[in-house]
């Protein structure tokens, strides 16, 4: 008697594990989304008002990159600590309270890796993981950390009301830095065409030293057999601004 009750339960524990497990396992494989705070749109034509704090975006991912309050410098979003680039290329730790009005971020969990072959441009970089990646179609959170031979990046300083567009700050007050032989990651992502009005299309990357000192938008590079980390993101969400700026925006 005893032992038909010990094999009942050996057969019910089976059954529930089989039942259950493919379920855990497929859940745990999910990707986590990328998250946008407002829209490239808004950014481009001065709608620069905080949209979001930080530490609500520690919600909804530990990599990435953005902006903060004013356009006031560069962000990177790193194994879950967050560093403000501002425009004399210094890298700075900040606080949960400030904000930012605009920003991407994902839990980033390396799906592959893309060993890459030789020299090349940031134009051939591009090129040879477009190849390797499946589809032109899904977004993808992708990471390249080692030596760089040169990196060119950039940063802009904190504006003051009544906002320019974001090119007239680019192209006039940018301070752009060049790197040689330095040691870092790349926290970026690669979007498709059909997101070009909302986000950047196409690459998108910052740049933050290994020491979390110095680092920038970046702007151009050459790359020595980068390994390029790629997580496949099948979810998007956006978050859209609370504040009378955004609300009266021409975003047509």
């Amino acid at each position: 008697m005893k032992l038909k009750r010990y094999l009942w339960i050996v057969v019910c524990l089976i059954v529930l594990a089989v039942s259950v497990l493919p379920a855990y396992s497929q859940q745990r494989l999910q990707p986590y989304p990328g998250f946008q705070v407002s829209t490239l749109g808004a950014l481009n034509i001065g709608v620069y008002e905080g949209a979001s704090t930080l530490a609500k975006l520690k919600g909804h991912g530990d990599f990435g990159l953005g902006t903060f309050e004013g356009l006031d410098g560069e962000m990177v979003v790193l194994n879950g600590k967050f560093y403000q680039i501002k425009s004399d290329g210094v890298a700075y730790p900040v606080a949960d309270d400030i904000r930012t009005p605009f920003s991407v971020v994902t839990f980033f969990r390396r799906e592959k890796s893309l060993r890459l072959t030789g020299q090349m441009t940031y134009k051939e970089l591009q090129q040879q993981i477009n190849e390797r990646l499946s589809t032109p179609n899904l977004p993808y959170a992708i990471r390249l950390e080692g030596t760089f031979p040169y990196l060119k990046v950039r940063s802009v300083p904190k504006q003051t009301p009544p906002y320019r567009p974001l090119s007239e700050v680019v192209s006039q007050q940018q301070s752009v830095f060049e790197l040689r032989n330095v040691r870092g990651t790349l926290v970026g992502f690669q979007l498709p065409q059909f997101l070009k009005d909302v986000n950047v299309a196409g690459y998108h990357f910052h740049f933050i030293t290994s020491d979390r000192k110095a680092g920038g938008h970046l702007l151009d590079g050459k790359f020595l057999n980068p390994v390029a980390d790629v997580e496949t993101l099948r979810d998007w969400q956006m978050m859209l601004p609370n504040n009378i700026a955004f609300e009266k925006a021409s975003l047509e």
